[in-house]
């Protein structure tokens, strides 16, 4: 077999004539229905526009196809059939991206009918994720992702499928065709894919069972991409992560530390960008990485709020994260509103008291550090729930007691006794009060147990 028939599922990059599209037409397919509170088709297109964008192609042309009844050879009618092969024609085009699924017999179609290539919107996101993943985990992941949606259009990828390789004839039938052997070496690849990543998976949740044996608590960020995910990760924690005004700037995840306003760490994890009808395959290639969302202690969903489109995107949100199992109303939800420095005066005002009226919401700009110390003060309230209170008295030259404390769980007071010896007030997660018990015995007592006996 041919190195380039080898190579067919590695990688989600398009190539024309060997080189990378640079001219598209990008056509926006809207259903003649839409369901209520679902963004504008003006707004479809611009994401599609932007999505291209992010891939460097440069655009040609952009236009609305309205949809009554979708056709199942090309799904729009003759009629826009033939304006967009003009189009194409006039702009000199090498790709049209048509923001809609296709299925495999459509997309051969139109490819035919306009004489370029065409990919929908989930081949334009798989080559995105190509182009971001750096990460072994990134990588194996489109490529699965990849793979699953190219299997499907094995029948317009070759003009040598029908052709049958030869057989002795005494094992039945005329031997396997050129179609089925490549089908079958994509399934090999993407089993061998899936038991890498389920060592993946395995390596995450013993790195997750490890963390539990610590401190630090898990504090997930999530949002729509673009909504400013890593900027505020940035911020947060000092790190040097992609920060552009780019969907899907960031698609490796990235785990850093972050110090709490009294002292306690929490690991701050940065997620893949979620977007509108994200396709099922990649939900089911990322969610190794995404468990960590699942698992988190804290959730942060980090809101465009300047976008004209916050709400909806904020329902894209909640819909990707009920496929992972989390709640919109989960209690671990705590939301950023971001980008408040891009609002006029009067928005500003209008969502700060929006903000004020809701409870876990946060008015602020990553960029310019607003809002940073409320949202670090919240994500501690959200943690402290968990804990319990205890009081522990240390003698005057118990050093090391103190630094246990400090090192192992959230100080939050410290009163000196007139003979010099320490009551600290600290809270602690279940398994470092176990061990705080063993520790210091009798003189570790519950906050809530002492304020009930002095009643």
């Amino acid at each position: 077999m041919k190195a380039d028939r080898r190579r067919a599922g590695e990688g989600a990059r398009f190539q024309i004539e060997g080189r990378a599209a640079t001219r598209a037409v990008i056509v926006h397919v809207e259903p003649k229905r839409r369901q209520a509170g679902e963004r504008n088709a003006a707004s479809r297109l611009q994401e599609a526009v932007e999505l291209a964008k992010a891939i460097e192609i440069e655009i040609a042309a952009e236009l609305i196809v309205p949809l009554a009844e979708p056709r199942p050879a090309t799904l729009i009618g003759s009629g826009k059939v033939a304006e967009i092969a003009g189009k194409v024609e006039e702009g000199k085009a090498d790709l049209v991206v048509v923001n809609a699924q296709l299925a495999p017999i459509q997309q051969r179609n139109l490819e035919r009918a306009w004489n370029t290539k065409v990919v929908d919107r989930t081949g334009l996101i798989l080559e995105i994720f190509g182009r971001r993943a750096h990460t072994r985990e990134g990588v194996l992941q489109v490529e699965l992702a990849h793979l699953q949606y190219q299997k499907s259009r094995l029948v317009r990828s070759w003009t040598h499928l029908e052709r049958q390789r030869g057989g002795f004839g005494f094992l039945g039938g005329p031997g396997e065709s050129q179609l089925e052997s490549d089908r079958r070496l994509i399934q090999e690849r993407i089993s061998r894919i899936e038991r890498e990543l389920q060592s993946v998976k395995t390596t995450r949740s013993l790195h997750r069972a490890g963390r539990a044996r610590t401190p630090y608590p898990i504090v997930a960020l999530v949002g729509y991409t673009n909504a400013g995910k890593s900027t505020l990760f940035n911020a947060l924690t000092d790190a040097h992560t992609l920060a552009e005004n780019l969907l899907f700037a960031t698609l490796d995840p990235a785990m850093r530390g972050v110090a709490l306003p009294h002292g306690r760490k929490a690991v701050l994890s940065d997620t893949v960008g979620f977007i509108s009808d994200l396709p099922t395959t990649l939900i089911a290639a990322f969610r190794a990485t995404l468990e960590e969302v699942i698992s988190a202690d804290v959730i942060v969903h980090i809101r465009d709020i300047s976008h004209p489109e916050t709400v909806s995107q904020a329902g894209d949100v909640a819909r990707v994260l009920a496929e992972l199992g989390v709640s919109k109303d989960d209690s671990r939800i705590i939301e950023y509103w971001n980008k408040a420095d891009l609002l006029g005066s009067d928005e500003r005002d209008m969502y700060r008291t929006r903000s004020y009226r809701r409870r876990n919401c946060i008015l602020g700009s990553a960029l310019k550090g607003e809002g940073l110390d409320a949202l670090l003060a919240t994500i501690e309230e959200h943690l402290a729930a968990k804990l319990d209170t205890f009081e522990v008295a240390l003698c005057a030259a118990e050093g090391r007691g103190l630094a246990w404390l400090h090192e192992n769980g959230e100080v939050l007071s410290r009163q000196s006794r007139l003979n010099g010896d320490l009551v600290v007030t600290v809270r602690l997660a279940p398994e470092r009060a176990a061990q705080a018990i063993e520790r210091f015995g009798a003189r570790l007592r519950l906050a809530d147990s002492l304020s009930r006996a002095a009643e």
